[in-house]
């Protein structure tokens, strides 16, 4: 019987793309729209050159590293060193500014199927809600909040206590006075 060497193979690379939170910038047609920039880090991911991503979204190399450099570009910039595989050694920590624009719009997810960017999805980030109601909380009870700063928070707590809560319910076990059948609603 004859037999073969076995023939070692290569495991297929599937770059995963993170979610990021896109740069902030002014709308404009022919600019760095949300959607471009999760294009662009699909692009990436599949060439894994720079030229080549900001060319198949119709944009210039130039202006891509522009666009990192920008105040507010921390997720997008994480975003593409986790694509070009410079992962970083501590976890970055995440702005104000940018948990509450997680919160609000969420992250954009591009999505790859066969080394190719197919998608991008907007997945809500319930996890930066959290946090930010976190804070709020612990900062109005450190009584650092409230209502003398000219962008305070509420001067309550975000989350209820139980019987705050409880109080409220009650309000709605009390049964609505009903029509009957034969009664004109005027």
């Amino acid at each position: 019987m004859k037999t073969y060497p076995r023939i070692a193979r290569r495991r297929p690379v599937h770059r995963r793309v993170p979610a990021f939170v896109p740069v902030p910038l002014r709308v404009r047609g022919d600019g760095w729209s949300p959607a471009r920039q999760a294009a662009f880090l699909g692009a990436l991911a599949e060439t894994r050159s720079v030229s080549a991503a900001a060319r198949r979204v119709n944009m210039a190399r130039e202006t891509a590293y522009r666009l990192r450099r920008r105040a507010g570009a921390q997720s997008f910039a994480a975003a593409w060193d986790a694509v070009m595989g410079r992962g970083m050694a501590a976890r970055r920590k995440v702005t104000a500014e940018e948990l509450v624009q997680r919160a609000y719009m969420g992250l954009l997810k591009p999505m790859l199927y066969g080394g190719k960017h197919v998608a991008t999805v907007r997945k809500a980030d319930n996890s930066a809600l959290l946090r930010l109601l976190g804070q709020i909380d612990r900062a109005q009870v450190a009584g650092i909040g409230g209502a003398g700063r000219s962008q305070g928070f509420a001067a309550r707590p975000a989350s209820t206590p139980e019987g705050a809560f409880a109080a409220k319910m009650r309000r709605f076990d009390t049964p609505a006075p009903r029509r009957g059948w034969g009664e004109r609603c005027n």
